[in-house]
Parts: structure tokens; sequence; C-alpha cells
């Protein structure tokens, strides 16, 4: 699942993303929905494996579509109503899974090079491949965020 070490950069950058969208699901594996919505950090109350999940789908959705092509009838879009309270973990999940096929789509059907079509006033407009780097980070910094609220959840440790 890794890409291999002598992958070109395409390869290279679409394979490592592709690792830490497939470690989000398994991070989430056996939890309850119940299980899934607490807030175990006193000081984030917010910050629920469902919150995560829906906020790395809705991170997805702000770059490759938002950003990248443009949409901004999508561009308010508050991650937590994307998790509205009740949402089943499953469907959370299968939702991430979904935008980041449409991301992977976005990514083949563009070079790296181009710019994106939009970004906040004041701010650079950034290529392709920076936005996919900047997925891969912040993918894997929520990646640690679920390590620690799993492990909070039911002591389940894992790569």
């Amino acid at each position: 699942m890794r890409p291999a070490g002598t992958a070109d950069e395409r390869a290279m950058l679409g394979g490592w993303l592709d690792w830490q969208r497939a470690t989000v699901r398994m991070k989430c594996a056996g939890l309850t929905d119940d299980q899934a919505r607490q807030a175990l950090l006193p000081s984030s109350p917010r910050m629920t494996v469902a919150t995560l999940v829906a906020h790395l789908r809705w991170a997805e959705l702000a770059w490759f579509e938002v950003s990248f092509l443009g949409r901004q009838d999508l561009a308010y879009q508050d991650p937590l109503e994307l998790a509205p309270p009740g949402t089943p973990l499953d469907r959370l999940l299968d939702e991430y899974d979904a935008q980041c096929a449409r991301s992977r789509e976005i990514v083949a059907a563009h070079q790296l090079d181009e710019l994106e079509a939009w970004a906040p006033e004041g701010l650079e407009l950034v290529s392709l491949r920076w936005i996919v780097l900047h997925l891969v980070e912040e993918t894997a910094r929520h990646l640690g965020h679920l390590d620690a609220l799993r492990e909070l959840t039911d002591g389940t440790t894992s790569y």
C-alpha cells in the first residue's frame, strides 16, 4: 500500500496521501457510534473521532474542490455540519472515502504545477503539488489525534 521507494513524484505523493487516508479508517475500526462521539479532551470538547473524520472530509473538499477547482458554492460549509449529531461513524467514513475518491479524480486530471483557481483574499495561489503535500501533512497530523483519542477510548494502539 505504501508507494514504491523508486516511484515517480505523482505516484509518491498520491501513494503517501492514500496511505494516510486508509489509516483513518483503520484507526476507527471497531468503534461504536457512541465511542466515536466521546469528547475525551477537556480543553477540546468538540474534538471527537467523528468530528475528526468529518474535518478530514471537509479538508479534502475545501482544498481540492473549493480552492483548486474554484467551487465557491461549496466554500463555507462548516465541517461540523458534515457530522450532525447521530450520524453513524460508518456513514462518516464512507463519505470521507467518497470525497477522497473525488480528490483522486481531480489530481489525476491535472498537472501538479497547476495553480488553484481560488485562494482567500491576501493569500497566494498555490500549486496542486502544494495542496497534495499539505493534505499529506493535514491527514497525518489528525491521525495523531485519532491515535490519542482511540487509546483514551478503549486502549487500542496501532500504527
